[in-house]
């Protein structure tokens, strides 16, 4: 039997003050988590912002995002608390993220992710991102990344030589 909550689940932007509840779902999803004082930066700079998933009060997912420069958004970490995945929640994320960062007139959105993270990159695949290439021991354990895109202006090749 399948548990979809999804209906139920409402969002909005992050503040500072749903630190707590993001870094708790930080460590309990990645095995290197973002240090708190990266989270508070993240939390707090104009240029990013943080969509959180909330059931029963309760926030269960985030996505943390930036915008580079005109025309780039980036994708810097989607993560849902462990006890609510498989539910769409992370989709339902991103989807948002999407929506917003193309309204910010995005042309071209970027993300990294780990080589061994089939789950993640298959859910990137479904929302349209493809892989652009890939960073060699990009992680402090030292595994390669994919950078994933998601380009907007399809008949653009997207030009992955002045991506950094």
């Amino acid at each position: 039997m399948i548990f979809v909550i999804v209906d139920e689940i409402t969002f909005r932007f992050a503040g500072l003050s749903d630190i707590s509840a993001i870094r708790e779902i930080e460590r309990k999803s990645f095995s290197i988590p973002y240090s708190l004082g990266f989270l508070k930066r993240l939390l707090s700079t104009p240029q990013h912002f943080t969509i959180v998933a909330i059931y029963k009060e309760k926030i269960i997912g985030y996505v943390i995002c930036r915008l580079e420069s005109v025309g780039k958004g980036h994708i810097i970490s989607l993560a849902v608390d462990p006890e609510f995945r498989g539910r769409g929640i992370g989709t339902k994320l991103m989807t948002r993220a999407i929506e917003i960062l193309k309204a910010k007139r995005c042309t071209y959105i970027y993300l990294e992710v780990r080589k061994s993270n089939y789950v993640a990159i298959n859910l990137y695949k479904k929302l349209g991102f493809k892989i652009a290439g890939h960073i060699p021991l990009y992680y402090s354990d030292g595994e390669d990344a994919y950078i994933m895109v998601l380009n907007f202006r399809l008949s653009i090749p997207f030009d992955f030589s002045n991506f950094f």
